[in-house]
Formats: C-alpha cells, structure tokens, sequence
C-alpha cells in the first residue's frame, strides 16, 4: 500500500514519521511545501499518479489562527480547496482520505461536549475555512474520514505548550486566560491512532479525537510548569477580555470522542499523562 502524507513537516506529519518503521507493508510518501504544492490540482494529481498512491493523510493546513483574519485567500486555499482537490485526485484512484480538522469548526457556546452530530457555527477565517474543507473532502471522496482534534502539541514545531516552558524560564509572572475551556491533544497520540485507523481499516465519516480530559489554558500552563518543574513564574488567571487576539476562540470546545473510541475499540490517554511524556522527551 502506498499512503501520501502532505503537511510532513508540521506537528502531526512529524510524529507520524516516527512510526512509520513500524509498518513495513506500507509505503509512505512524506511531502511538505517543497515537494507538492496541494494548492495545484494538476501538481496532486501527478504526485497520485507517479506513486500510486492508495490513500492520503492530509496534515497540511494553514494555522496560523490569528494571522488568517487578515489572510483569508491563502487560508481558504490551504484550508477549504486543497482538501478538495486532493479527495477528487484520490477518489480517481480508488483510494481513502484521512483529512485532519479542528474544534474551530464550533463556536464554542456549549456546555457539554461536542458530538460529531452537534452543529458547527465557526466565528473564525480559520474555523470558517476548515469546515468547508470538512464539506469538500466529504463530497469529492465516498472514502473519506474527517478527524476533528483540538489543541494539539507535541517536541515539534511552535506550540502552546514549548512557549509556555520559554515563558515560565523567562519571566517571573504569566497572565493565561482562564475561560476557555478545552482538551490538550499530544499529537503523538493522534498519530498513533491514525496507525489503529490504518491497522483496522478507513470508516467513513467525522470523528472526534483528543485526549482524555478538560482543562483550561491557565490550568493547562499550570500543569506545564509543574511537569517541567519550573516554580519561579507566577501564573495567574485572566479573562478572554484581558488578552485581545484578532480571531475569536471558542470558550467551550470539548469533543465528545464516543464514536471513535466505540468504532476502534480503543481507550485513549488521559491529558496529563501524554503531557508528562511530552516534556521528558523534551527535555532530553
């Protein structure tokens, strides 16, 4: 089997290549930027077709949440039309698409987990542009799944979790808001559960993957320091209102995981255990 990942470079991409020794019946073709622009149909369907490619796992998205309110066109390239092309190349072929989503896709005025069910209403550029992905993938591939995750970290890359070890070093005091309410996703952990997903086959549709867990960003950081065991910053809580960002976030963006635990018959980590083994391993 041959898979296509796009994105290889980022978070998820990252960790998905440190399992990939463990699959010797498959072959993967890691790409990032340099190697295919999935904003070029005919760039895709090349790629596709010069590797034969069974399935794609799309990694690729523009993240940048903030910068995309004033960057919508690249956004909605990255985000809402390159999932589409990459479904129509790979429903040519036969094949599957895993195309990876976000909380963003809600608004966040909930008060209990989302289920896959549940309706979207995004208040962002970035939340706005990856639930027309969402749709696109959808369309233009019977064979597709859509995993939604939501605040992922892990060694790689820039993330909420090394900034707030730089931070913590750095300074004395630390204001975090305290009301928005969410699930930290180890991206090794979804990594992982991408393999059980290949080991036991693509099931159609959207499904919810974090850790286990709620917990806010204040909470989050105050775990973080712990872990890492730094004790001379001061965190203290602060309101949404107190620290301004030009996209909105949602104050509730906890997903309901029951259809992919019962679908793959897995238990997934619990938040704080999947943090702990993120900063040993940076810390080494």
């Amino acid at each position: 089997m041959n898979i296509l990942i796009t994105g290889c470079n980022g978070q998820l991409g990252n960790e998905l290549q440190l399992l990939q020794h463990e699959r010797k019946d498959i072959k993967f073709v890691n790409t990032d930027i340099e190697q295919l622009d999935i904003t070029s149909p005919d760039a895709i369907r090349q790629m596709v077709d010069e590797h034969e490619i069974d399935g794609i796992i799309n990694c690729a998205a523009y993240t940048a949440v903030d910068k995309a309110e004033s960057n919508e066109e690249l956004c909605q390239k990255l985000n809402a039309e390159a999932p589409a092309y990459l479904a129509d190349a790979i429903e040519k072929r036969g094949g599957w698409l895993i195309h990876v989503s976000t909380d963003y896709v809600f608004d966040g005025t909930a008060h209990t987990p989302y289920t896959e069910e549940a309706d979207t209403c995004p208040n962002s550029v970035y939340g706005r542009t990856k639930l027309v992905g969402e749709f696109n993938a959808l369309k233009m591939c019977k064979n597709t799944m859509i995993l939604r995750t939501a605040w992922l970290y892990s060694e790689f890359g820039n993330n909420f979790v090394k900034t707030m070890l730089r931070l913590g070093k750095e300074r004395n005091e630390l204001g975090v808001v305290f009301d928005q309410v969410g699930t930290p996703t180890y991206a090794a952990d979804l990594a992982r559960m991408i393999m059980t997903i290949l080991d036991k086959g693509i099931k159609p549709g959207i499904y919810h993957f974090t850790d286990e867990g709620i917990t806010s960003w204040y909470d989050f950081t105050i775990a973080i320091h712990k872990a890492a065991g730094i004790t001379n910053c001061h965190v203290r809580p602060i309101h949404t209102s107190d620290y301004p960002t030009p996209a909105t976030r949602p104050h509730y963006s906890v997903l309901d995981k029951t259809k992919i635990k019962q679908a793959y018959d897995i238990e997934i980590p619990h938040w704080e255990d999947s943090l702990r083994i993120c900063i040993e391993k940076l810390n080494k």
